[in-house]
């Protein structure tokens, strides 16, 4: 704790010092800087006072030790023994507390985020629970009180998806959701099944992180841009204008189509917003794999190949394979109550950040 002590001394010293700027009338009224620094204040707040509530119950710890090595009054040195019962857990409560709240902050995690959700291995009955699983993040962040938006689809004629694009908008979005990249399993009798055999299937979640120009500059030049007709609903002006959008990062391959929107400007940004985060995700994946087998603090791979979670419809069950948790309340979860497991992981991943600190 050293090292992480000194470092909080020096965190302390920039909190002062940034709550005299904030109240200082010349930096008010630059309402740029003025929110910069509130926005570094808050990130250093519950720290900060974690901290000096470590400090104070530190002092009375030694101010109790010293009465007992000094005080000849029974009754004194009872209070004293019995300060030290409650100050010391408490000082191993504050020591991890602190310890945790000092872990390296993934960049990513105030980020808005666009999930995409695609159905598998399993044909219509995949197509079916990727629609569920929309259905669960979207009320899931419903209930985080975040908005969401279908910004692409790609419906199948039984009600389901082949794959559906959708943004998310709120406070730290993908500091929650970025664990849930990777093959979800569903267990269940399909609708379609006549003889009532339980059948596997399963479908992929993509989080990425929403990027914009500011976090990623991409060379138009390495950007092809071809339009055509679209091919969706929107009656006979979208069909006989070249609305629709395609557009294909060269450095990556990676391509996005765009028709949903009734203009080829609404396209385009659309498109483009996309595009960016999955050519910026490309490139940060490629770095967080390298950090993660370097660090081994990686939840899972993350790969969205690999299976991560599995829903078990007759037994109501939800099994999170990464970290060995089994609820049975799969009605509940499927109506968006991911908390459990969604804390959970959290829980885990900075347990895992604490142990390769501590190796």
């Amino acid at each position: 704790m050293d090292k992480i002590f000194e470092q909080l001394d020096g965190l302390l010293d920039r909190y002062d010092e940034l709550q005299e700027l904030m109240s200082d009338p010349e930096v008010i009224q630059d309402t740029k800087r003025y929110m910069a620094l509130s926005k570094e204040e808050g990130s250093m707040r519950e720290v900060v006072a974690a901290y000096r509530k470590y400090k104070q119950v530190k002092d009375d710890i030694e101010e109790s030790k010293e009465l007992l090595a000094t005080s000849k009054d029974p009754e004194l040195e009872e209070l004293a023994k019995e300060d030290l019962a409650a100050l010391e857990p408490e000082q191993g409560q504050l020591e991890d507390q602190i310890k945790r709240l000092m872990l390296p902050k993934d960049p990513n995690d105030d980020k808005n985020i666009i999930m995409e959700i695609r159905g598998a291995a399993g044909g219509d009955e995949a197509s079916l629970f990727a629609g569920d699983l929309l259905s669960m993040y979207m009320k899931y962040a419903e209930k985080q009180g975040w908005t969401t938006e279908i910004i692409d689809e790609n419906p199948t004629e039984v009600g389901g998806y082949k794959e559906v694009s959708v943004l998310i908008t709120g406070e730290s979005v993908y500091s929650k959701l970025k664990y849930e990249n990777g093959a979800h399993r569903v267990q269940r009798v399909p609708v379609t099944e006549s003889a009532g055999r339980v059948h596997t299937s399963t479908a992929t979640v993509g989080v990425m992180p929403e990027y914009d120009e500011v976090d990623l500059d991409i060379d138009p030049k390495d950007i092809r841009t071809d339009v055509y007709r679209s091919s969706g609903a929107g009656g006979q002006h979208i069909n006989k204008t070249s609305s629709a959008v395609r557009m294909t990062h060269l450095p990556t391959g990676i391509v996005v189509t765009m028709q949903d929107q009734r203009s080829q400007q609404q396209n385009r940004a659309k498109a483009m917003q996309i595009l960016r985060s999955r050519v910026y995700d490309f490139y940060e994946s490629q770095n967080a794999d390298e950090y993660a087998a370097k660090r081994k603090t990686a939840i899972g791979s993350g790969d969205r190949s690999e299976r991560i979670r599995t829903y078990n419809y007759p037994q109501n069950r939800v099994t999170d394979h990464r970290i060995n948790l089994t609820l049975n309340k799969l009605d509940r979860i499927m109506n968006g109550e991911l908390a459990d497991i969604i804390d959970a992981l959290i829980v885990q991943d900075q347990t895992n950040k604490l142990e390769s600190i501590n190796d």
